[in-house]
């Protein structure tokens, strides 16, 4: 399989994630420039944590409006997968691949500190190999990672189960004291319908070797490459 990370002005999260890809994984990588249309071939895009274009209007406000969207909402309508990772959340959302928007941290201030997500669906391409009600430990780091949703969206979800991972205690509970921003139904990550999409606020890569404090954020990145989905891109 072959990984794509887009990068934009303000990006810092690609060269985490292209470490885990590369080096870890030793999966084939291609960086993607904001300003070019062409995938090169990708089978899964990954749209990284930072602050696309200084996130000066809103966070993925801007990023949307960059010439690699185009390509990567065609590529996303042909069934490739698409996972945004923190910044990468805000600008689907922003891009309408996604329902909902991040908004302010409940509290106010920038969270940058472990959590604990529980799994709620293993039938797709980025949960694979993970086992339903699995706890994952992952950092966030956000100040914009509150999920919020008007009460019709957040119905739907909740009936078409697309969400993948909620905020939890260390045992999987999804109680209030885990949620560490103020997220609707304590989600962390959700998938459109077709189940090819997926946004999550945690970072994945951040908790890819053991040395680092955990790599539970492997079982994502293994699933992809076990899920053998090839598309072929334009």
């Amino acid at each position: 399989m072959r990984f794509g990370v887009v990068v934009f002005p303000g990006t810092w999260s690609d060269r985490d994630c292209g470490w885990v890809i590369d080096q870890v994984l030793g999966a084939e990588l291609r960086y993607l420039w904001h300003k070019d249309r062409d995938l090169q071939g990708c089978d899964c895009v990954i749209l990284p944590g930072g602050f696309s274009h200084g996130d000066y209007l809103r966070t993925g406000a801007i990023a949307r409006f960059s010439p690699v969207m185009e390509s990567v909402a065609e590529f996303a309508e042909r069934g490739g997968l698409v996972w945004g990772i923190c910044n990468g959340f805000q600008i689907l959302c922003e891009a309408g691949l996604l329902p909902g928007a991040l908004i302010r941290n409940d509290a106010l201030q920038f969270r940058c500190e472990w959590t604990h997500l529980v799994c709620e669906r293993t039938d797709t391409a980025f949960t694979a190999v993970v086992e339903r009600r699995q706890v994952l430990r992952i950092p966030i780091s956000h100040g914009e990672g509150n999920y919020f949703a008007d009460p019709p969206t957040l119905s739907r979800l909740e009936q078409h189960g697309q969400v993948v991972f909620r905020y939890a205690d260390e045992h999987g509970f999804v109680v209030p004291a885990a949620n560490p921003n103020g997220s609707m139904h304590n989600i962390a990550g959700i998938v459109n319908e077709r189940g090819n999409v997926l946004g999550m606020m945690p970072h994945p890569e951040r908790a890819a070797e053991l040395e680092i404090g955990s790599a539970d954020g492997l079982f994502l990145f293994r699933s992809l490459l076990d899920s053998g989905v090839k598309v072929l891109t334009a």
